[in-house]
């Protein structure tokens, strides 16, 4: 029987797209699945915070009618106009082993995308840069993270066989927390903070809350990655829908801030301790015992492992040391909460001055992720 390709149209068939990498691998001991709750309003093309920029659809493959596969073709019309290209996005991106399946869903992205007159097909890549993107080609025998994609090699089998290529390459880094912290690190911390005229600020419900500090963030967030590969600069109206969940939740004692004398956030560390052990234990759902899982994870009984979400520095402040502060303070962080290892988001191959930032610890690069490209035929 051939491949049948449906788009998603009930909220029903959206938990249905959410839910199959749940099937796919669900007796992969390397797979993290993500929060269903988030990726649901993500992905509601009604409810979800980019579809003020982006057009978008949904697919599901079905074939010998069970379920097959799934993707999402979107055209990010804001990213496009700022980065001066037309490209069509593919991401979740999730597939059996079966190239007839495979092809079927990316012929639907073709599609979509001559239908707004694309001339490039590129992913997996989310709609914004908050969504999930790059897709693993080194280190499948290691665990996943809460903010990155899992998948199997045969994945990138099948793109290179449909005829795509390398648009640009991630690594991962998992870094060793020193025993002992350096004597000299609080000699650097002063002299950094007083040659720069800034100071580390601790913040807490009540900052966070009163001087609207996921803003702050936000904006800071813009500022830093702006140049960074297809990044798309996002409104102000849009922080709250981005940030301020996450920073309700948040340990705030993971967070690094550094504000110069004015008050303004010129660097920012966020991080916090792993859940992906708690995400497998609760597939992702908070109910009707997810949420003791990811509690107990977060603020209780921490894993030995941290996650660096995201750190970022004002390009006013790149080269002022600031980025060596706001290392030096996570990691003084990680020893005092037994933290044992800290594993790095996606770094960009070309960013040596962040990878730079690891040469004093012990580390190791655990794995690379890829964004694929491909020119679109008409």
């Amino acid at each position: 029987m051939s491949v049948e390709i449906r788009p998603v149209r009930t909220r029903a068939e959206l938990r249905t797209f959410v839910n199959f990498p749940e099937k796919l691998y669900r007796n992969n001991p390397y797979y993290v699945p993500p929060l269903v709750f988030d990726q649901m309003d993500t992905l509601d093309q009604k409810k979800g915070a980019a579809q003020e920029f982006c057009d978008s659809e949904l697919y599901l493959a079905y074939k010998d009618g069970e379920l097959a596969g799934r993707v999402a073709a979107i055209v990010n019309h804001k990213a496009n106009e700022q980065w001066h290209h037309k490209e069509v996005r593919f991401g979740w991106y999730d597939f059996i082993e079966d190239p007839e399946v495979a092809e079927a869903l990316m012929e639907k992205v073709y599609e979509f995308g001559r239908k707004y007159k694309m001339e490039s097909v590129v992913g997996p890549l989310g709609f914004t840069d908050f969504d999930p993107e790059g897709m693993l080609i080194d280190g499948f025998d290691r665990i996943s993270t809460m903010a990155l994609i899992y998948n199997y090699p045969y994945y990138n089998d099948y793109l290179d066989r449909m005829g795509f290529g390398k648009d640009a390459d991630w690594i991962e880094y998992r870094v060793t927390v020193p025993t002992e912290m350096p004597d000299r690190w609080e000699r650097m911390s002063r002299i950094i903070e007083q040659r720069a005229n800034v100071h580390l600020r601790q913040l807490t419900r009540k900052i966070v809350r009163e001087e609207n500090y996921g803003m702050k963030v936000f904006r800071c967030i813009n500022d830093c990655y702006k140049d960074l590969y297809n990044f798309t600069v996002l409104p102000d109206h849009m922080a709250e829908k981005y940030l301020g969940f996450y920073l309700s939740i948040l340990d705030l004692r993971y967070l690094s801030m550094v504000e110069n004398e004015k008050g303004e956030l010129v660097a920012f560390g966020i991080t916090m301790p792993s859940i992906a052990k708690a995400l497998q234990k609760s597939r992702g759902k908070l109910f009707p015992f997810g949420w003791w899982h990811l509690g107990k994870a977060m603020f209780f009984k921490n894993d030995d492992t941290a996650e660096m979400l995201l750190v970022g520095v004002h390009p006013d402040y790149q080269n002022s040391g600031i980025q060596s502060l706001i290392f030096m303070d996570m990691f003084r962080k990680y020893h005092d909460f037994g933290i044992r290892y800290a594993e790095t988001n996606a770094i960009l191959e070309t960013n040596l001055k962040n990878q730079g930032q690891f040469r004093d610890f012990e580390h190791e690069c655990k794995k690379r992720r890829r964004s694929y490209i491909k020119k679109l035929e008409y």
